[in-house]
């Protein structure tokens, strides 16, 4: 199923990457340059409410009056929904420090589960790490008091991340792999790991359960015959190809994707298609009906009413 009608909404920034969405419809993204923006309902007003001072990705609402931030630069964050100064939970866990600190999802307890996208690789050089297809993403988990551990490594570029609303398990997307992972939380399996969605035509990057349920997954783009053969280069040409400069590596296309899965991996809803004026379509948050986007490079964010 194509887009329907998508209405763009400008943001005095660029990258919008992801969206968030408060009980009052007030919309949050962060922006390249730092800043945090808080968009009312309809996108009309848009109030700065703070600077990370790095490259702000995943945001999740944390408590009552609290935003989580994703700093791909500055790591693990929390600031005020009224604003103000940022507070620094974590830099490093499980033993390393974070390269690539991407998205998260918040538990009911407040356990945080998010994700370091690579072990070499940070945000200037995504495409490095999708070229050589390092395998060193991670998926942490940081408890209430504090004590981070390593919930699965070796993911493949580790990025967006969402719970169910039984929280039975946590979901992982692994862009290079497309697909999405999945390692239960609870029951019989707990600590087991498998896949709740593979093979996916399109590259995922972050993931939200939606007030409908459902698990909303992004396709930033197809996937790219280009960056399938580079892939099986020696390593010595798959880093000269890393040295071009980027208007000659792959290069994501136009045409983006968002699918909607229930718990078990049933596929919902697919929309797919080109958005006029909107492309690398990474951040999305189904509020109520409606569906938010996010941009790695627009000026923009975008909705569209289911």
């Amino acid at each position: 199923m194509r887009f329907g009608e998508v209405t763009i909404v400008p943001v005095n920034g660029h990258g919008p990457e992801d969206v968030v969405v408060d009980a009052e419809g007030r919309v949050y993204t962060g922006v390249d340059d730092g800043r945090i923006l808080r968009l009312s309902p309809d996108g009309a007003r848009i109030d700065l409410i703070g600077d990370t001072g790095g490259r702000p990705l995943g945001l999740e609402l944390y408590g009552d009056d609290e935003l989580l931030i994703c700093d791909a630069r500055a790591g693990l964050l929390t600031m005020p929904l009224a604003g103000g100064e940022t507070t620094t939970l974590a830099t490093s866990g499980a033993g390393l420090d974070f390269v690539f600190c991407n998205n998260a999802a918040v538990a009911a307890d407040g356990t945080i589960y998010f994700t370091d996208s690579s072990r070499r690789f940070g945000i200037d050089n995504w495409r490095d790490d999708l070229i050589e297809q390092t395998a060193g993403g991670r998926l942490l988990r940081r408890a209430p008091d504090g004590h981070i551990d390593l919930l699965a490594d070796g993911l493949q570029f580790a990025n967006g991340v969402a719970l169910p609303p039984d929280e039975s398990f946590v979901a992982v997307a692994e862009t290079g792999a497309c697909r999405v992972s999945r390692v239960w939380l609870t029951g019989p399996r707990a600590g087991d790991r498998d896949v709740l969605i593979d093979d996916l035509p399109g590259f995922p990057d972050n993931i939200a359960t939606g007030s409908d349920g459902l698990i909303w997954i992004t396709e930033a783009s197809p996937r790219l015959r280009a960056l399938d053969v580079v892939r099986r280069l020696p390593r010595a040409v798959r880093t000269a190809v890393r040295a071009l400069p980027d208007a000659l590596q792959p290069a994501p296309k136009r045409r983006v994707g968002a699918v909607a899965v229930t718990p078990d991996g049933s596929v919902v809803r697919e929309l797919r298609g080109e958005i006029p004026g909107f492309h690398l379509l990474v951040g999305i948050r189904e509020y109520h009906g409606r569906l938010w986007f996010g941009s790695l490079e627009e000026n923009a964010l975008a909705y569209t009413d289911l």
